[in-house]
């Protein structure tokens, strides 16, 4: 069973922290680079919306939550701030959200890790360090994107991961998916091309958007090559 909602964030938020200080101390502007699953963000980008989120979060700026401005003003207002004071500032404020999301329901703090873990997975692929594919994070972001499926009344899906089957969504079940977790994690993001989901192992004809999470998620067009 994975960990409570709070101490899986911050074992998370110490993988990001070990992994760009390694990373940026070996490629002074490795944080410069493109985030291939996040075109318009660099790594620095990417960083600085994870820790805006929590500065939002704990002063309660939640007008627009997780829209595109939102997230876009996390990032613009620290566009020239350098990684070693984002990181302070996580430091700063992580504590007071991972209280938050261990006092919060699961269907709100659960969103959280999902988003925080697709975006440690997606510096991880920009950065060359790949590594915590069976976190807490992704266990508990999983649990959430399961669960919420089914509250929004999305069509069954019997997914079959690691062994273990998890149905998401309501009514008949439409298809039945196996692969791993981390595999499955990616894709409802849209973190797959179309080739790549369809290569699960499909009880029927793939329909790899069957997947896809959300409105505001789309089939990779280029793959990551995680």
């Amino acid at each position: 069973m994975s960990e409570p909602h709070g101490p899986a964030y911050a074992a998370l938020r110490g993988r990001v922290r070990a992994m760009v200080e390694e990373v940026e101390a070996a490629d002074a502007a490795a944080l410069a680079r493109d985030v291939p699953a996040t075109p318009a963000w660099s790594a620095h980008d990417v960083l600085a919306h994870m820790v805006g989120v929590t500065d939002d979060v704990v002063n309660g700026r939640l007008e627009g939550l997780a829209s595109d401005a939102w997230t876009r003003a996390q990032v613009d207002a620290r566009a020239r701030v350098a990684t070693s004071d984002l990181l302070a500032e996580w430091d700063e404020r992580a504590p007071q959200f991972e209280a938050m999301l261990s006092a919060a329901p699961a269907e709100i703090a659960g969103q959280a890790l999902f988003d925080a873990a697709t975006h440690e997975h997606d510096l991880r692929n920009a950065l060359g360090a790949p590594g915590a594919r069976d976190s807490d994070a992704i266990a508990t972001g999983w649990d959430w994107i399961v669960g919420a499926r089914t509250r929004g009344g999305a069509p069954a899906i019997c997914f079959v991961a690691d062994g273990e089957e998890m149905l998401a969504g309501t009514g008949d079940v439409v298809a039945r998916i196996g692969a791993s977790r981390f595999e499955l994690f990616r894709a409802v993001s849209g973190r797959r091309t179309f080739d790549e989901i369809a290569a699960y192992d499909w009880d029927r004809a793939p329909v790899p958007s069957l997947l896809i999470a959300a409105d505001f998620f789309a089939l990779a067009q280029q793959t990551l090559g995680e």
